[in-house]
């Protein structure tokens, strides 16, 4: 059958597509910021315990994991609403073919939320455990990963859809799409860089500040070589996940395929700079390359999801009703939502009460 007939028809907007597609890359861009870091350290600090390096800065991180969580479920909320905004019709079907995924989500984040306050509140309780716990939470957090990586896939393979009529069970996985596993992967080993990074971050800040221990310079080689290493095997990641693009998209014959090609190569001028950084111990110019390089790769994630639909759908498609009153009251509370997370987070980088 035609694929094609099974595309539901789009919602009214209230106001016109660039304000939300605007909301949904900064909101992504700081989503993205700390699931990175989430998962990223997590992973690191499993390895750490299962090679039996269980020193100082394990214990930092399980002390940051439980923040880290929260700060990545709430920072999700967003742009998955202005991704079900735009690409509702699409996003809502792919999330019906795999419900059963899907809605599982929350049971392994409860999970795994639990995991985490374990880990911190009994840390030095736990000794033979740790790798056990650890890995749990890293485990449970791959698998969110993979779900979502999954919607995200299945929501742009049209072509996969008709698998409803022999499999309406909610469990159809995004296996037929070449792109799955170079993605997840591609995602995975950027999170264990970002998450590298921010811990030669912090180390760096503590170093600053005056803050400096026994371990510091050996922590901040640490996290630059998880850093380094992870971003290296990533641009050959990457290669493979350019190679599994669709063809329309891969060859740059869409429109918009200019923009998309322009962000690809910033991004892997940006990733190459904050690798060069990286290996000259200078963190803060690393981190800044490397937030370049993440914010390009929203852009180019956005264009790929566009070019690869552009065959049934473009948000030129879509109808406005225009009503700007919810807009106008929705980004004065999400500037003062900005604004208290930006309290909180240096709330906890310099006040010692809160820290301990």
């Amino acid at each position: 059958m035609n694929a094609a007939q099974l595309i539901p028809a789009p919602d009214v907007l209230q106001v016109p597509w660039g304000w939300f597609q605007v909301l949904l890359t900064v909101t992504f861009f700081l989503h993205l910021l700390v699931m990175n870091i989430l998962l990223g350290c997590s992973l690191i600090t499993f390895f750490r315990h299962a090679a039996g390096k269980s020193n100082g800065v394990n214990k930092v991180i399980a002390k940051k994991l439980p923040l880290a969580m929260a700060f990545t479920i709430n920072f999700g909320v967003a742009p998955l609403l202005f991704l079900q905004v735009i690409y509702g019709n699409f996003m809502y079907t792919s999330s019906v073919l795999m419900a059963v995924y899907w809605l599982s989500i929350f049971a392994i984040l409860i999970f795994s939320y639990y995991g985490c306050y374990i880990y911190t509140i009994h840390y030095e309780k736990i000794a033979d455990f740790r790798t056990v716990l650890s890995g749990f939470i890293a485990a449970t957090l791959l698998v969110v990963a993979f779900i979502i990586t999954n919607n995200f896939s299945l929501m742009t393979d049209i072509q996969a859809w008709p698998q409803y009529f022999h499999n309406a069970e909610g469990t159809i996985l995004s296996f037929s799409d070449p792109t799955l596993i170079p993605r997840y992967l591609h995602s995975v080993l950027g999170a264990v860089a970002v998450g590298g990074l921010a811990i030669a971050l912090f180390y760096d800040f503590k170093k600053r500040r005056g803050e400096e221990e026994k371990d510091t310079e050996e922590t901040i080689t640490m996290g630059i070589n998880w850093f380094t290493g992870a971003t290296m095997l990533n641009f050959g990641i990457g290669t493979w996940y350019w190679g599994s693009l669709p063809e329309h998209v891969r060859t740059l014959m869409a429109d918009g395929s200019a923009f998309f090609l322009i962000f690809v190569i910033l991004g892997i001028i940006s990733a190459m700079l904050s690798l060069m950084y990286g290996m000259l111990h200078r963190v803060r110019q690393a981190a800044y390359a490397l937030m370049g390089s993440l914010f390009c790769m929203v852009l180019v994630r956005e264009f790929a999801r566009r070019l690869t639909l552009a065959p049934w759908f473009t948000t030129s498609d879509l109808k406005v009703d225009s009503q700007y009153s919810p807009l106008f009251v929705f980004l004065l509370v999400f500037a003062g939502g900005l604004w208290l997370v930006y309290y909180m987070v240096r709330l906890v980088l310099t006040d010692k009460e809160v820290q301990s």
